[in-house]
C-alpha cells in the first residue's frame, strides 16, 4: 500500500517525515524547487495485524488556487463595479500551484490513499480540500484521510498518522464563502473609491485607495479613539485626603493617605463646604477594620488573541511579528500550534512530561522541577485554570520541547511562551490584606494595605507585578486626631491612544477578523498608510493618516451605524461564517445576504460620494492641528473622567515632587488651599530660586522653590516673572 502525505509548507513535511521515518528516509526534488519528496516505509496495524506501508511525504506552499473574475471583468474599466456584486468567479491554480499540482497529481497515480497534513484550522481545511481536489485529476479512486495534530512532536505525529479522520467540509464551504466575499467587496468598493477619487481629490490621482472588509472597520477603531483623544476637555476636579502618620509595629514612623470614599467632586464649591467640616470636626473614629486573605490569579492558557496582545504590550513586538515567530517556533518543533482559540487543557492532557522537559533550563529549570516534584500534589503544581473557549481543534499554546539555543526576538517570545505555561501549572499567589474604614465629619475615609504570604506563581511569571505596603495597626471604633487633611485638586486626564494590544482587543471583541488574521489586518492599514505608528517614551501608539480619517469620516457621514468603518457588516459576516462551520447556515445563503448588506451601502456611497471625497479632500488639503501632549491636562486621579482608552496620571507635572501613583499628581501633597497669584517683581520679600525641570534643555519649564512653604510649578513662556498657567498652593498650617 503506498500513502501519499501532502503537508501545508515545505519545512512541515520535512519535520513530520523525520518523526514518521526515524530520519530513515529518501529525499528527492519534486516539481517545485521548494517542495521536496521524503519516501520511507512506515508501520501501521490494520485489524490487529501489524503492516508496513510505503509513504511519501510531500508539500505545497499555502493555497495552490485562487478566485478570479472572469476575463471580461478584470480590467478596470471593463464595466460598472456595482457588477462585480453578481459576475462570475472562477477558481484557477495559481503559478506556483501550476507547478505543485504537477507533483501531486504524478504522486497519486501511484498511491491508493492521500492523507492531508496542513494546519487544523479552516485555512488548512481549505488548503486540503484543494490538494485533495487536485489529486484526485491524477487519480479518482483516491482515499483520502485527515490527520490531525497540534504539535510538531514524535508522539502526536504517530497519533495522527494512526487515528486520520475526514475533511471538514463544512470548514472548506466556510472558507469559500470568505474568499468570495473578500474578492467581490474588496474589487467593488476598491474601484468605486479609486475610480471616484482619482478624478475628484488632485492629490488621488495617482493612488490606488483600497478597500478590505476588516480591513476598514480596524482603521475606524484607530480614528474613532482618535476623535475621543482629540475631543476630550480636561476638567478639574476636588477631592479630600486625610494623613495619619503613627508608629508601625517595629517602631518605625508610616505615613498613610486615607482616600475619600465620594473620590472626588468636580463642583469646587461643594468639596471646600464638605473639607470645612472636616477641618472644623477634626476627629476621626475607626469605623471598621477589615483583614481577610487575598489572592492574584495565575494567568489562563494561551490564545492566539492572548499571545499578540501580551507580545505587543511586554514584549515591544507587533502582533504579526509575534505570531510569525511563534509559527517558526511551531514549525521548529518548540512550540504547539499558535492559532487557537482555546483557552483551556482537556482533562487527559499530559503536563508531566512537559515540564520535566523545561528542568534543564538554567534560568527557569529549577522551578520546573519543583512543579514535576509536587505533580502528584502536596506542593508548588497546579492543573492550569479553564478559560470560557474551547475550539475543539486544538490545545492552548505550549512549549513542546525545551530551546537552549535561540536568541533575539525568538528567544523571548519563546520564554513568554514557556513561562506562561508553567505559570498556568502554579498555584495562586497568595496575601493578606487589611481595609481600615474612618469617619470624619460624615465624611468616609478608606486606606489599604497587603502583605505577599506566597508568590507561588509570581515566581516564574516576571510579566506579571503584586505589591503593597503594610499599614500600622487601627483598632475598631479608635478616635484620633489626624496628622493632615487636605483638599486637593486634580484634572481629568484625555485618554491614549490605541496600542496595537488595545486594537487586537478590540477587532477581537467585535467579531472583526478571527484570531489567526487579526495581525494581518493590522499590518495592512499600516502598509496602506491608513494608519501609522508613533512613539511616546516607551510606547507605540496608532494615529490615523490624514487620508484615514478622511475615508472614515466620510463613510460615517453616509452610513452612520452601517458605516463601512464599522464593526457592525463584518461582524454578521463572521457570525454566519461560523453558522457555516456547525452547519446552521449554507455557503450560498451566507454569500447572498452578506452581499445584499454591502451591496445596499455600495448604492448609498456611490449616491453620496459627494461626501466621501470632500471628506478625504478637506482632511489632506486642511489636516487638524491638534497638540496631543499630555502636558496640557496636567494629572488625575485615576483618569477621572477621561474615558475611553483612558489611564490616569501620567502628567509631567509629577516629576516636580515624589508620591505614589495613579494620579493625585496635580498638586504637591503639601496642601491645597488656592492663594492669590504671586507677582515675583512686585514681592520681593519672596525669596525664590528657579531650577530647571530634569530633561529639559530649553530651560522653559521650570520650578520655583520659595523659602516661605511654597511650590510653584509652571510652564513659562519667556520671562520667569509672568505665572501663565495655575495658581500656587501654601501649605496648611491647620
Amino acid at each position: 500500500m503506498k500513502i501519499l502525505c501532502v503537508a501545508e509548507k515545505p519545512s512541515i513535511a520535512k519535520a513530520v517525515a523525520e518523526i514518521l521515518s526515524s530520519r530513515q528516509l529518501n529525499s528527492r526534488e519534486g516539481t517545485h524547487r521548494y517542495c521536496r519528496n521524503f519516501d520511507f516505509t512506515y508501520t501501521i496495524t490494520v485489524n490487529g495485524r501489524r503492516e508496513q506501508v510505503d509513504v511519501t511525504m510531500t508539500s505545497v506552499l499555502g493555497h495552490i488556487t485562487e478566485v478570479e473574475f472572469e476575463q471580461q471583468f478584470r480590467k478596470w474599466a471593463s464595466c460598472d463595479p456595482a457588477q462585480l456584486f453578481t459576475a462570475q468567479v472562477l477558481t484557477t491554480l495559481t503559478e506556483d500551484g501550476k507547478k505543485i499540482t504537477r507533483n501531486l497529481q504524478s504522486e497519486a497515480r501511484g498511491s491508493q490513499q492521500l492523507m492531508i497534513w496542513t494546519d487544523c484550522d479552516r485555512e488548512g481545511e481549505h488548503i486540503g480540500n484543494e490538494v485533495a481536489t487536485e489529486c484526485r485529476k491524477g487519480n479518482p479512486r483516491l482515499i483520502i484521510k485527515r490527520a490531525r495534530f497540534s504539535a510538531i512532536i514524535a508522539n502526536q505525529i504517530h497519533a495522527a498518522f494512526n487515528n486520520a479522520g475526514e475533511l471538514d467540509l463544512r470548514q472548506v464551504a466556510a472558507v469559500d464563502a470568505r474568499i468570495e466575499l473578500d474578492l467581490r467587496l474588496g474589487a467593488a468598493f476598491t474601484r468605486l473609491q479609486t475610480l471616484n477619487l482619482q478624478s475628484r481629490v488632485e492629490e488621488l490621482k495617482e493612488n490606488m485607495i483600497s478597500y478590505g472588509p476588516c480591513q476598514f472597520p480596524t482603521l475606524g477603531f484607530v480614528t474613532d479613539q482618535y476623535e475621543k483623544v482629540v475631543n476630550f476637555t480636561s476638567e478639574p476636579f476636588w477631592h479630600i485626603v486625610v494623613t495619619v502618620e503613627r508608629e508601625a509595629d517595629n517602631g518605625a514612623d508610616m505615613k498613610v493617605d486615607f482616600r475619600w470614599k465620594r473620590r472626588h467632586l468636580f463642583d469646587h464649591a461643594t468639596a471646600v463646604v464638605l473639607f470645612e467640616k472636616c477641618i472644623e470636626e477634626p476627629q476621626a473614629k475607626v469605623i471598621t477594620v477589615e483583614r481577610k486573605s487575598t489572592r492574584k490569579f495565575k494567568p489562563y492558557p494561551l490564545t492566539t488573541v492572548e499571545l499578540q496582545k501580551s507580545g505587543s504590550r511586554l514584549l515591544r513586538l507587533s502582533p504579526k511579528r509575534v505570531l510569525d515567530i511563534a509559527e517558526h517556533l511551531y514549525q521548529k518543533g518548540f512550540l504547539s500550534y499558535p492559532r487557537t482559540e482555546t483557552d483551556q487543557f482537556d482533562r487527559a492532557f499530559d503536563f508531566r512530561v512537559l515540564l520535566q522537559k523545561q528542568t534543564s533550563d538554567p534560568a527557569w529549570g529549577q522551578y520546573a522541577q519543583g512543579l514535576v516534584d509536587s505533580y502528584d500534589g502536596g506542593g508548588s503544581y497546579e492543573r492550569p485554570r479553564n478559560g470560557k473557549k474551547n475550539d475543539k481543534a486544538h490545545p492552548p499554546i505550549h512549549p513542546t520541547a525545551h530551546a537552549n539555543d535561540l536568541s533575539g526576538d525568538d528567544k523571548r517570545v519563546y520564554e513568554y511562551v514557556t513561562r506562561r505555561f508553567l505559570a498556568s501549572c502554579s498555584r495562586d499567589a497568595l496575601g493578606f490584606s487589611t481595609t481600615v474604614e474612618l469617619e470624619i465629619a460624615e465624611e468616609r475615609f478608606a486606606a489599604s494595605g497587603l502583605v505577599i504570604q506566597e508568590r507561588n506563581y509570581l515566581n516564574v511569571f516576571i510579566y506579571d507585578r503584586w505589591s503593597g505596603n503594610i499599614l500600622p495597626q487601627f483598632t475598631p471604633n479608635e478616635v484620633f486626631m489626624p496628622t493632615a487633611c487636605n483638599l486637593r485638586e486634580g484634572r481629568t486626564t484625555r485618554p491614549k491612544m490605541l496600542t496595537e494590544a488595545d486594537l487586537v482587543t478590540l477587532m477581537d471583541k467585535n467579531g472583526i477578523g478571527t484570531d489567526a488574521t487579526i495581525a494581518e489586518h493590522i499590518s495592512k492599514i499600516i502598509e496602506r498608510e491608513y494608519v501609522f505608528k508613533m512613539k511616546q517614551g516607551s510606547t507605540e501608539y496608532l494615529y490615523p493618516s490624514t487620508l484615514g480619517m478622511g475615508l472614515v469620516h466620510g463613510y460615517n457621514q453616509i452610513g452612520h451605524d452601517k458605516s463601512l468603518s464599522k464593526p457592525h457588516l463584518r461582524r454578521e459576516t463572521e457570525y454566519r461564517m461560523s453558522l457555516i462551520c456547525s452547519g446552521q447556515r449554507t455557503r450560498r445563503q451566507t454569500i447572498e445576504e452578506s452581499l445584499e448588506e454591502y451591496r445596499e451601502m455600495y448604492g448609498k456611497t456611490r449616491q453620496e460620494f459627494a461626501t466621501l471625497s470632500n471628506s478625504v479632500a478637506q482632511f489632506l488639503r486642511n489636516p487638524p492641528d491638534v497638540n496631543l501632549d499630555d502636558e496640557a491636562d496636567g494629572g488625575g486621579e485615576g483618569g477621572g473622567g477621561g474615558g475611553g482608552g483612558g489611564g490616569g496620571g501620567d502628567s509631567d507635572d509629577d516629576e516636580w515632587w515624589d508620591g505614589g501613583g495613579g494620579g493625585d499628581n496635580d498638586a504637591p501633597a503639601y496642601d491645597q488651599h488656592p492663594s492669590a497669584i504671586l507677582d515675583f517683581q512686585r514681592d520681593p520679600g519672596i525669596v525664590c530660586g528657579p531650577q530647571r525641570r530634569r530633561g529639559d534643555k530649553s530651560g522653559d519649564i521650570v520650578r520655583y522653590k520659595i523659602s516661605g512653604g511654597f511650590t510653584i510649578d509652571e510652564w513659562l513662556d519667556t520671562r520667569w516673572d509672568v505665572l501663565t498657567r495655575r495658581s500656587c498652593w501654601h501649605k496648611n498650617t491647620g
